[in-house]
């Protein structure tokens, strides 16, 4: 596959301190601590209703923390990929412009798009495998064709860190194995990576390093070190269901 962008923006050293997030009392993630150097590879696993997600939403700049300090990361640095649920493809729109939204930092507020930015487009639908799909419209993409073009899109973006929830949830193993692929350039080009995965065999394969949540961290670091049977039984004791009458969670200084 073609490969469209060469990035230039060095990532960054992000560090999380003692970080909480949560929806009004309640903490989907608390006490959370780790640094994540530039250009690592990262799986966030756990349970069900373990925060993962909502600690990708909290980097990506939608959601803010209730206390604790987040290093080294704005928004604009940040590509996110949500879930495929989050998507509503009755929108009436091609392939070809659905991907050419990821250049939206890039286009004049009243201009059009040049034609370096048609072939930037051109050269990331080549890249996922697209390549003469442009005025598909999307609600006519398979599950694995519409993941495709949406991993185009994050292409054009071009940030230095990715986050992905869940990227290659129900879609066919060509494409995972194709967008997979996507994924090691990004992190041989120095970017850093960070997906919500379910499949830990994927997990132990392709990702170095792992941070099994369960609300609260449980374990990061070494993907072999944290994927332990012990581990996860933890993680599976610690996920419980909001308790109304607790009090504020307290954060040590």
């Amino acid at each position: 596959m073609r490969y469209a962008i060469v990035s230039t923006k060095p990532p960054p050293h992000i560090t999380l301190q003692n970080i909480t997030i949560g929806y009004e009392r309640h903490p989907a993630v608390h006490h959370l601590s780790l640094e994540i150097p530039p250009g690592s590879m990262v799986a966030v696993v756990g349970p069900n209703g373990a925060g993962k997600s909502t600690l990708l939403k909290a980097l990506s700049g939608s959601m803010a923390i209730q206390s604790g300090q987040v290093h080294g990361l704005s928004p604009n640095q940040t590509a996110c990929l949500s879930q495929v649920s989050a998507l509503d493809t009755s929108f009436p729109i091609d392939v070809r412009g659905m991907v050419m939204m990821g250049l939206w930092r890039q286009r004049p507020v009243w201009g059009w798009y040049s034609d370096k930015h048609q072939q930037l487009c051109t050269d990331a639908m080549a890249a996922v495998g697209l390549s003469g799909f442009d005025h598909r419209n999307i609600d006519t993409l398979s599950g694995g064709q519409l993941q495709r073009a949406r991993f185009a899109r994050l292409m054009l973006q071009d940030a230095p860190v990715v986050l992905l929830d869940e990227p290659f949830a129900a879609i066919d193993q060509r494409t995972t194995e194709d967008l997979m692929t996507v994924l090691h350039r990004w992190q041989q080009q120095g970017k850093t990576v960070l997906a919500v995965l379910h499949d830990l065999a994927q997990v132990r394969a392709h990702f170095p390093t792992t941070l099994l949540l369960a609300r609260e961290p449980i374990a990061w670091g070494y993907t072999s070190e944290v994927l332990t049977p012990t581990n996860w039984q933890r993680a599976l004791k610690m996920r419980e269901p909001f308790d109304e009458t607790a009090g504020a969670c307290e954060v040590a200084a």
